[in-house]
């Protein structure tokens, strides 16, 4: 199994940016498509961003054009750039394999502040 480790979360001001990080142990992450997922209080957890092992990136409607995902295949990390932020990007945030197969980690909140 691949341990996750999310960080890079904070409070931000409506508008503000933040980039959150996902280290992950192995040495066949390079293979799989990767993925970020948000859950805010009382709402399942959702896909927000992923990306496959060729790079092809996918966002779900509400972030489009707003954050951005990449990987380092080199250090088993996968990113999330996270520009113009609203109120409603309010989340624990965690990331996985696209297909949520492993162990979930302890996620990294984002609060934004209006």
């Amino acid at each position: 199994q691949v341990q996750l480790v999310e960080s890079g979360g904070g409070l931000v001001q409506a508008g503000g940016s933040l980039r959150l990080s996902c280290a992950a142990s192995g040495s066949l992450f390079r293979i799989y498509a990767m993925a970020w997922f948000r859950q805010a209080p009382g709402n399942e957890r959702e896909l927000v961003a992923s990306i496959t092992n060729d790079y092809s990136a996918d966002y779900a409607d509400s972030v489009k054009g707003r954050f951005t995902i990449s990987r380092d295949n080199a250090k088993n990390t996968v990113y999330l750039q996270m520009n113009s932020l609203k109120t409603e990007d309010t989340a624990v945030y965690y990331c996985n394999r696209r297909s949520r197969s492993q162990p979930w980690g302890q996620g990294t909140q984002v609060t934004v502040s209006s």
